[in-house]
Order: structure tokens, then sequence, then C-alpha cells
């Protein structure tokens, strides 16, 4: 897109953004600390719109080297005499992520580099706030790469690993942290970013108390208590707002008899400052194929399908005439997703268990009832007959998208399918879903990186273990020997563990999505140490 069209379109997100102090979080809580693009201002639009970094990322995790409002003032008087002047006007004033020494790695045995990773990927707890990065009080994992900060919904995986290895100390740290934001923000963020204010990420936070329940007991269940309804309240808030005529408020819709369930949502509606040039990109594109939208609908369901984890894939995106399927198309508010509403239902369920290890019975019965009406919902509105799987349920059309994926297994993993439905599930994944390295995410190749050809070990873990769940191990089996091979062929070839991998073609890593193939990895390691530590 021509850079001179593009700044005129920045000048307008400034002046919106301009007029707003603080970030809202919930309905009465304001968080007063600044996102980049007030932050920076107008440096942040001519960073961005210039692409002076490849990865939109890069600048918004620097570091200023001295006062903001020093460095905006002296970018008043910045008058480029080069291509390359804004570049070195960057690295003038900021700590550039991704400057110093990497981390080598060597030809350690697989299970050894994890360990030693543990280390490498830990961060000191956070002594102030410095740029975008929210502090936190304890030490931390964070998933590697250009992933320089915590991140909700992977820590549960990577907290199994910890827990193979060990590592109870660190799991306890990073529940805290988790605690932490919820009690300063009233929610958990996508990750320690002030860019991530907006929105959350898949509701994992109760199966990390149970890892730490797991390591020390059941009365941490009760311990938690507090921060897992603050957790519920972020996901159910603006329930008592809906009625037939006001049928969907941020997270929650009612459905037309009266059911309430979750979508994905994201507080903002401008283009997500860590992918913003590309953000701009989409909207324009949507807009000039469909008139009828507007950017701002275009960004929201942008970040609310970041707010899904599963950015991006055709879970959320329509496909055209020809079958294929573009960003362009994305419609993720629109959607009720199969995977969150079993997140809520395991929520609910905790909650439920955790008033009754309290002795609180009325408390436990008005959970475990929620529960139950959320497990009805969820075999009404996600269960396809004729498909044989859960799938995605689009409320404003009334109807299954037809999109199948590996969110359809997460009924087997909180146990919510029937024996039937599980036994349909299992054909399923065995006839669409299983490839040489393991489960591909969906059978559509649309160039996303939640789709074909690529396998996440979230979702080999989530598969497995809700196959297992209803004693269908020969084909979990299956899937955890293919998984574990392709992870240490991989290692073999590079030393390294990757952030998701081709398992349609074992000759490659992986392939498609936003960013180039991420390493370290924060959930690979753990749900590989997971399964592999079933050999013992």
């Amino acid at each position: 897109m021509n850079n001179y069209l593009l700044r005129l379109q920045v000048i307008l997100y400034l002046f919106i953004i301009s007029s707003c102090s603080s970030v809202t979080t919930t309905e009465d809580q304001e968080v007063r600390i600044l996102p980049p693009e007030e932050l920076y201002g107008d440096l942040f639009y001519e960073v961005q719109t210039e692409a002076v970094f490849p990865d939109s990322k890069t600048f918004v995790d620097a570091v200023p080297l001295t006062e903001v409002d020093l460095i905006k003032e002296k970018f008043k008087d910045f008058e480029p005499e080069s291509d390359s002047a804004l570049y070195y006007f960057v690295e003038d004033n900021f700590r550039i992520p991704g400057s110093g020494p990497a981390y080598k790695t060597d030809s350690s045995s697989i299970n050894t580099h994890i360990k030693k990773l543990w280390e490498v990927l830990k961060r000191p707890a956070d002594e102030e706030r410095t740029g975008t990065l929210i502090p936190l009080p304890e030490p931390y994992i964070v998933p590697g790469g250009r992933f320089r900060e915590i991140y909700y919904w992977d820590s549960y995986f990577t907290m199994l690993g910890l827990l193979e290895d060990g590592e109870v100390e660190t799991i306890q740290n990073m529940v805290d942290n988790f605690s932490h934001l919820l009690e300063e923000y009233g929610f958990i963020p996508n990750g320690n970013r002030t860019y991530y204010l907006g929105r959350s990420q898949p509701p994992f936070y109760a199966m990390m108390v149970g890892v730490l329940a797991e390591a020390k007991g059941e009365q941490v269940y009760a311990d938690y208590l507090e921060y897992l309804e603050k957790e519920y309240d972020f996901w159910m808030s603006g329930t008592g707002k809906l009625s037939a005529e006001n049928n969907a408020h941020r997270r929650v819709v009612r459905l037309p008899d009266g059911e309430i369930l979750n979508r994905y949502w994201d507080d903002k509606n401008t283009p997500r400052p860590e992918s913003f040039r590309e953000d701009v990109e989409t909207a324009r594109e949507a807009v000039a194929k469909n008139p009828e939208l507007t950017k701002e609908e275009v960004y929201r369901n942008l970040r609310a399908g970041a707010e899904s984890g599963w950015d991006f894939s055709s879970r959320w995106l329509t496909a055209d005439a020809n079958g294929e399927f573009k960003l362009s198309t994305i419609h993720t508010t629109a959607i009720l997703p199969v995977d969150l509403n079993s997140l809520l239902y395991n929520l609910e369920s905790v909650i439920a268990k955790a008033y009754d290890i309290k002795g609180n019975k009325d408390g436990a019965d008005k959970f475990l009832k929620r529960a139950e009406q959320r497990a009805l919902a969820i075999e009404k509105y996600f269960w396809s007959e004729k498909e044989g799987y859960f799938m995605d349920y689009n409320f404003k059309e009334g109807q299954s998208t037809g999109v199948l994926s590996m969110a359809g297994t997460y009924p087997l993993f909180f146990e919510i399918a029937s024996e039937q439905q599980a036994e349909q599930v299992t054909k399923k994944i065995r006839e669409v879903f299983l490839k040489p390295g393991g489960l591909v995410t969906t059978p559509n190749h649309t160039g996303q990186q939640w789709d074909a050809p690529n396998g996440w070990a979230p979702l080999q873990w989530i598969g497995i273990k809700g196959l297992r769940n209803y004693g269908q191990d020969s084909l979990a089996n299956e899937i955890r020997q293919r998984w574990l091979h392709l992870n240490e062929r991989v290692y073999k070839n590079t030393f390294k563990m990757m952030e998701k991998y081709n398992v349609e073609d074992l000759s490659k890593e992986s392939g498609g999505g936003e960013y180039p193939t991420q390493d370290g990895f924060g959930w690979s390691n753990g749900v590989y140490r997971k399964l592999a530590g079933e050999e013992k």
C-alpha cells in the first residue's frame, strides 16, 4: 500500500486514540498505563508505517533509554536525511529487542536441552515498568523467539513440562503472576504488554491451578477461589444486559432459547500495535471487497481472533466460491467457539470444586448448575450429527460454521461428550486429522498458521488426553508416538524445539503464518516433556 495513503489513515487513528487517556478492561475499571500508540504518539505511527523493522512487534517491545517525553520532544525536530535515518533515531533512543547475544544450542539430548531451556526462558521478577512491559512480581517463563513476555494460554502447556521436571516453585510463581494480573486489571491479558490490555486468551487459569494442585494438594483450589471467580466475572461481564433484542455484549451471547454462551472479543477496534501495517492492509482489502463493512469491524475481528490464540485460522473466515479462505473475510465476533465454551464449563466446575472444599454447599451447587447448563448448550449448539463432530457456531446466522478443527476435541478433554459422540469424534480424528507427524490443526490449506499443514503442541495434548478420557488409547498412543518422533527428528536436525511443526510433510519443520517460525519454545517443550515422561 502507498505509504502516503497509509499516513493519511493513521492521522485519523491518532486523532481517535488521542481522545482516550486510559485503557478500559472491565465495566468499572480503567488501566492507567499506556499502549505504544498512546505512549509514543507520532513516533509509533511513523516507525510502523515506514516498516523500519520487518516485524511490527520489534518496535513496540523496544525499551526507551530515557524519559519518553524527552524522546518525543527530540522526534518533533527530527528531519530524516536518508532512508535509514529513522532506524538510527530509534537505535539511539531505544534498546532494540533481539540485538543482544542469542542463546546457542548444543548437541545435548532433547530432554537435557529442554531442562537447560527452562533457565534460558525464565525471566526474573520485573522491578519496574519500562516501555510496554507490564511488570510481574514473580519470575516467569516466556515462550521464546519474538515472544519476550509471558503468554496466558501458552503457560498451562509449559507448566506440564515444568511439573515433569520438578519445577514446582516456577509453576507457583506463574500462577501467582496471573493472580496478580487478575487483581490489578480484573482479567488476564493476552501477555504482560500494554498493547494486550484490550483482550485475554483462552481461559486456562483454572487448569493452571489444577497443575499446582497436582503438586501441592487440592486445598490449592480453595486458596485461589477469589481469583477463579475474578476470571469468571471477566468472561461473563455484561450478562445482565442481555435480552432477546440485545443478544450480545462483549464476550457473552444470549441464544434464542435463553442459553448464555461466550465468544472472543477485544475491547478496542483499532489496528493491533504489534501487527499495525498488516492489520491496516487487511482492513483495506476487506472494505474494498465488502463496502458494508467498516475498518473498525475488521480490526475488532482481527483482535478477537488474536484473543482466541488461533491467529489466524479458517475457523474465523468465510470460504469463497472457490473454497478459498481469505483473512479479509474474518468475522470472529459472530462465532461461538466450542473450545472457549468448554474451557468455561471447566472454570465453572473448578469454582464449584473450590467451594466444595471450603464447605460452601450453596456456592458449589450454584456453579455446578451453571456447568450443567453450559454442557447442555454445548451439545445443542456445537454438536453436528451430520459430521459426527463438534464445531463452532455462528450465532448471527444461526448455524454451524461447518469448519472442522481440533477445537472439536475440547468436549472430550473436559469429558462433556457422550460415549457415542466420543466414538464418532475418534473416527473423524483418524480420518481427517491424523497425519504422519501427529494431528493437523484443520484440514484446510489457507496459508494461515492455525491451519494445515501445521500441528501445534497444545492441540496434540488436548487430542491425546481427550481420547484417553473415553478409552480410545490406541489412537491416542499413535498420535503420541508420531508427535514425539517428529519433535525428535527436527531436534536432531536443528537442535531446536519449534513453536509449531509441519505434520503432513516430515521433510519440513513448519509453514505458514503471520511471522517466521519461532524456536524456544515453551509449550512445545512442556508437551514433549509430559508425553515423553510417560515412558518412565
